[in-house]
C-alpha cells in the first residue's frame, strides 16, 4: 500500500514538472500532436489555470490532452479524461435532450405551453410553448439580467426557486413570442423545472439516469446543489490588472448552465448526436439540429439548445459557455463524423477560437474539398489624415439596444465607443469604411449620407448589418437633474434605486450595488453604465417611472415614488 501511494505521488510530481497532463487518448503522429500543443501553449505550466481539448473521429477519440491547472492554489494538473469542468451554456443542449425524452415518453410536447406544466409563469395573453422556450424566441427577459438589475451577485446562492419567484413577478415581454430571436437563459431554467415536475425526479436525478448514465459519461453531472462535492472538479480564474483571481460560482440551479463534465465526456456526447443509435434518438436528434422558424417563416442559425454555424463550407453545430471564470465549446461537425470540446477555468481562454484551431489540423482536405473558393484577403488600411477621420466623429443611436456608439479620434485612430465603457479601434480600408481592429475578426463599420442625416452601419463577420443614425448629443445640465431626483420601485424585481445628484452629476445608488452615473443622451434618456433608461413623465410634466433596458430586457417599469 505504501509503495503504490509512493508510485502514485511520483508521477504526481512529474506531471506537475512537465506542466501538462498525460494523455488520455492519441491517435496522432507526433506533428500533429506538436501543432495542437502549439495552440494552447499559453495553458503549459502548472502555474497557470489550464485548459482540456478532446477530439472524436471516425468512432472514437482521436487525441486529447489536459494543458496548466484545475486549482492554481495546489497545483493539480487538468486531465482531459477526469478534471471536472463546469460548461455554462453547452449544458442547454442536455435540456433540450430531456425535454424530447418526456415528448418520445408520451408525456408532454413541445408545442404545449409553458403554463401547463409551470402555471406559476404568469399569463402574457399569448401561450409560450416549450418550443419558443427551447429557441430563445419566447420573448421572456433573461434570469441573470433581472437578478443583476435587482441586486443579486453572480457569486451569490442563485437557487431554481429563487428564479421562479423572479418570474412570477414579472408583467411584460420583450416581445410577443415567436417574433425574435433574443437569448433568454430563463427559458431553459423553466425547461429543466418542467422536466423534474413531469418525471417526480430532479432535473439531476433524470438526466443522470436517463442520459448520463445510459451513455456511459461518467464524469458527468448536472450540478444543483451548491455545497455538493465533485471530486476532480476545476475551480475558475480570471486575470484584473495581471493580477490573477479566483471567479467565485455558487449557482444552485440547473438547465440553462451548471452541467459538470469533462473534455472527453463532451465528445462522446458529441458522438451519440453524431451517429443516434436508434430510429427514436435519430428523431430527437433531427429535432434538435432543426432549424427554428419566426412567426415570419424566417430562420435565424438558432436550432433547439444549439446553433447552426457553418464553417469553412463545413456544417457545424456548436455551443459555447461562460460562467464566472469557466469557459468552454462544444463543436461537432456531423457530414465528417467530427467533433472537438475545449473546456477551460480561464476566463480569457477563448475555447472557441482554440477549437477551431483544432478542427482546421484534423478537417483539413475536407475544407479543401467544400470550400468554393479561396478566403478573400483581409482589406489594406488606407491613409487619412486626422481632419479627414474627424469629420466621422459623433454620436449614432443603436435603436435594437436602446443606447448609442460615440465615434472619436485619439491617437491617430478613430475609436468605436460602446455606451458602457468598451471601445475599440477602427482604421480606414476606403473613403467611408473602415475594420474594426484587435477583435480578431473581420467586421466592416461604414458611413453614408442620407436624408435624415449621417448613417453608421455596422456589418459583423457573419454579414448582419446593423444600422445607427447619428443624433446631437447634448452635455446634461446639473441643475436639471434635480428633476429626475427620487426613489424608483419596481415591482417586477421587488427592488428600488435612488437618483441622487452629486457633484454635477446624477448618479444610481442601490443598496447592493455600486453607485452609477447616468450620462444624458438626448430629450429623457440616459445611459446607466451599458443600460439604457428612458423617464416618463406624467401630464402634469412630472418624472413618473423609469424605464430601464438592457441587450436582455426591454422597458423594465421602474415607478417613482
Amino acid at each position: 500500500m505504501k509503495d503504490r501511494f509512493y508510485l502514485k505521488s511520483c508521477l504526481f510530481l512529474a506531471v506537475l514538472l512537465a506542466g501538462t497532463a498525460p494523455l488520455a487518448g492519441q491517435q496522432v503522429p507526433a506533428g500533429m500532436e506538436a501543432s495542437i500543443d502549439s495552440i494552447f501553449s499559453a495553458f503549459d505550466g502548472p502555474n497557470q489555470p489550464g485548459t482540456a481539448v478532446a477530439v472524436w473521429q471516425d468512432g472514437k477519440i482521436a487525441f486529447s490532452k489536459g494543458y496548466g491547472s484545475a486549482n492554481v492554489e495546489y497545483g493539480i494538473p487538468v486531465t482531459p479524461d477526469e478534471t471536472i469542468f463546469h460548461v455554462a451554456s453547452v449544458s442547454k443542449q442536455f435540456t433540450v435532450y430531456a425535454i424530447l425524452l418526456l415528448q418520445a415518453d408520451g408525456k408532454l410536447s413541445l408545442d404545449d405551453p409553458i403554463r401547463k406544466h409551470i402555471p406559476e409563469v404568469p399569463d402574457f395573453g399569448t401561450p409560450i410553448t416549450l418550443r419558443h422556450l427551447a429557441s430563445h424566441t419566447s420573448g421572456m427577459r433573461d434570469q441573470w439580467s433581472l437578478l443583476q438589475m435587482a441586486g443579486w451577485r453572480m457569486d451569490d446562492v442563485i437557487t431554481v426557486d429563487h428564479i421562479l419567484k423572479l418570474v412570477e413577478r414579472q408583467k411584460d415581454l420583450n416581445f410577443q413570442p415567436g417574433e425574435e430571436f433574443n437569448y433568454c437563459n430563463t427559458g431553459f431554467t423553466l425547461l429543466a423545472e418542467t422536466v423534474a415536475r413531469t418525471s417526480g425526479l430532479t432535473f439531476a436525478e433524470f438526466t443522470q439516469e436517463r442520459i448520463f448514465e445510459p451513455l456511459g459519461l461518467e464524469h458527468t453531472l448536472f450540478y444543483d446543489d451548491h455545497e455538493k462535492i465533485v471530486p476532480n472538479r476545476a475551480y475558475s480564474y480570471y486575470r484584473e490588472n495581471d493580477v490573477l483571481k479566483k471567479a467565485v460560482l455558487s449557482f444552485a440551479n440547473a438547465g440553462a448552465t451548471s452541467l459538470f463534465t469533462t473534455a472527453e465526456d463532451l465528445v462522446r456526447w458529441a458522438d451519440h448526436l453524431n451517429n443516434p443509435p436508434s430510429k427514436k434518438v435519430e428523431a430527437m436528434v433531427a429535432q434538435m439540429d432543426r432549424l427554428a422558424v419566426l412567426n415570419n417563416g424566417e430562420t435565424f442559425g438558432g436550432a433547439y439548445g444549439q446553433f447552426i454555424s457553418p464553417y469553412k463550407g463545413l456544417k457545424q453545430i456548436q455551443h459555447g459557455g461562460a460562467d464566472a471564470g469557466y469557459r468552454s465549446y462544444l463543436g461537432r461537425f456531423p457530414e465528417q463524423d467530427f467533433a472537438v470540446a475545449v473546456v477551460s477555468n480561464y476566463a480569457d481562454s477563448g475555447p472557441n477560437r482554440l477549437a477551431l484551431q483544432v478542427a482546421d489540423l484534423f478537417l483539413k482536405d475536407h475544407i479543401e474539398e467544400q470550400e468554393e473558393g479561396p478566403v478573400p484577403p483581409e482589406p489594406p488600411t488606407i491613409a487619412m489624415d486626422e481632419d479627414a477621420l474627424r469629420a466621422f466623429e459623433g454620436y449614432y443611436w443603436f435603436d435594437e439596444q436602446q443606447t448609442y456608439r460615440r465615434i472619436y479620434l485619439k491617437d491617430g485612430y478613430l475609436m468605436y465607443h460602446r455606451a458602457g465603457g468598451s471601445e475599440n479601434r477602427i482604421a480606414p480600408i476606403g473613403p467611408n469604411q473602415f475594420k474594426m481592429l484587435d477583435i480578431g475578426v473581420n467586421a466592416v463599420v461604414e458611413f453614408t449620407e442620407e436624408n435624415q442625416g449621417r448613417v453608421m452601419t455596422f456589418k459583423d463577420p457573419g454579414g448582419e448589418i446593423t444600422r445607427m443614425a447619428s443624433f446631437d448629443y447634448v452635455e446634461g445640465d446639473p441643475d436639471l437633474f434635480e428633476r429626475y431626483a427620487g426613489t424608483y420601485y419596481s415591482p417586477e424585481l421587488d427592488t428600488s434605486y435612488q437618483l441622487v445628484v452629486e457633484n454635477g452629476k446624477l448618479m444610481a445608488r442601490h443598496n447592493r450595488l455600486p453607485d452609477v452615473p447616468l450620462s444624458l443622451i438626448r430629450g429623457d434618456r440616459f445611459s446607466i453604465g451599458p443600460y439604457s433608461a428612458q423617464f416618463k413623465k406624467n401630464p402634469d410634466g412630472e418624472i413618473s417611472a423609469m424605464l430601464v433596458t438592457t441587450g436582455r430586457i426591454r422597458d423594465l417599469v421602474f415607478e417613482k415614488q
